[in-house]
């Protein structure tokens, strides 16, 4: 079939299988090109792997590290009438690129909050790993079901307190306007904890040291993002903000942890990036628009690959000065956090129009990075080429 994007607001309900590989060899290639990573993992895990920094990890801990990488993640497969999602193709093009360069590339398609797929993930490791000296906990879901008691909970991406009302752009009309978000309930912030907190993590971390499956020396960070005050009300300051707070508690528990056998945990904050979580939030498509605009013309603006390589190479395993924060996160947001930017950034806020959207922001650049996360627009790929969906993990 001839696949083209379809978009839907926020997301896309298609995916490119030749286009998806493409985006994982230009990441590939840049690991590549930035040379081998000191004292990096060589046998790594990586909960939820298939796009955005989870992916930018697994081909950082691979392809900058030479480790062996077992990948969790929840994705749909192709069928001969439907495309799979791009999660599935990233992970068909890391995996095969991986086992071509001689690493041992494994994935485990499920739900990585449940007790099966933890189960599943002890006994490969057993059978064609052993322990991991890395464990990166990246996941981004709407929804949880804790499997202790059988509740779903669902995440709400609201402030505390008050309702905020904020500018923000619609992505199927081009059009920014006002939008208003009412406050969360209590039960919305307790659902938004139990899913986007740390509780998970830790079930991971304890189910893994209960098999022996952590080497010494076992690293585990986890991701998050924090912004300043423009998307403080949709983050600090809200449900979500209660989630990240559980997340640093989760990482000082863990911490104590695997200091038993000589490893560490820390939560690693990094910059606004166009990703398939963020575009669901709505400040910032046009937040980070903006933020391109500006980083883009000062030669400051990275990628996910660029920022996972960085974090890997300069504070993970960083034998000299490490970029932390008050309470020991692992910062990679400095640049982006600059009072000269986030003064410009206002600046724009408060002046950008639907008239002006083109000038004022990179909305441009936000499409067509948003589209690249499905395997669109890539240089390079034939997207008049009749190919098949169907691609075999």
């Amino acid at each position: 079939m001839v696949i083209k994007p379809k978009v839907r607001g926020f997301i896309c309900t298609n995916a490119h299988p030749v286009g998806c590989a493409a985006h994982v060899q230009e990441q590939i290639d840049y690991v590549k090109s930035k040379g081998a990573i000191s004292g990096g993992p060589k046998r790594a895990l990586i909960i939820g792997s298939s796009t955005g920094y989870g992916l930018a990890s697994r081909i950082t801990a691979a392809f900058g590290c030479g480790a062996d990488t077992l990948g969790v993640f929840f994705e749909k497969p192709p069928t001969e009438k439907r495309t799979g999602s791009a999660g599935y193709y990233n992970t068909a093009a890391f995996q095969a690129a991986a086992r071509k360069q001689g690493l041992v590339a494994e994935g485990i398609n499920g739900d990585a909050f449940s007790d099966e797929v933890k189960a599943e993930t002890i006994s490969l490791l057993k059978d064609k790993f052993g322990p991991v000296d890395l464990v990166v906990y990246s996941l981004a879901s709407p929804r949880r079901t804790d499997p202790r008691t059988g509740t779903t909970y669902t995440s709400a991406l609201k402030p505390i307190g008050d309702a905020y009302t904020m500018k923000g752009v619609n992505t199927d009309t081009l059009e920014v306007d006002e939008v208003t978000v009412e406050p969360a309930t209590e039960e919305e912030i307790a659902h938004t904890v139990k899913v986007m907190g740390g509780e998970d993590w830790e079930w991971w971390i304890e189910a893994l040291m209960g098999e022996n499956l952590l080497a010494e020396g076992c690293k585990s960070t986890a991701y998050t993002y924090i912004g300043k005050e423009m998307t403080w009300p949709l983050y600090g300051h809200a449900a979500i903000g209660m989630a990240k707070k559980d997340l640093d508690r989760a990482a000082e528990a863990i911490d104590g942890k695997l200091k038993g056998i000589g490893g560490e945990c820390r939560v690693s904050v990094l910059k606004a990036l166009v990703t398939q979580a963020s575009s669901a939030i709505p400040i910032m498509p046009l937040y980070i628009s903006i933020l391109y605009k500006i980083m883009k013309a000062d030669g400051s603006h990275e990628g996910c690959i660029q920022q996972i390589q960085g974090l890997f190479e300069r504070q993970l395993y960083s034998r000299g000065q490490r970029d932390l924060d008050e309470i020991g996160r692992l910062r990679m947001d400095g640049l982006e956090l600059r009072d000269s930017v986030q003064e410009q950034v206002k600046d724009l806020w408060s002046r950008i129009t639907t008239e002006n959207l083109s000038d004022l922001s990179d909305f441009e650049g936000y499409r067509e990075e948003f589209l690249k996360l499905f395997g669109f627009g890539i240089a390079g790929v034939d997207y008049d080429a009749d190919v098949s969906p169907v691609v075999a993990l």
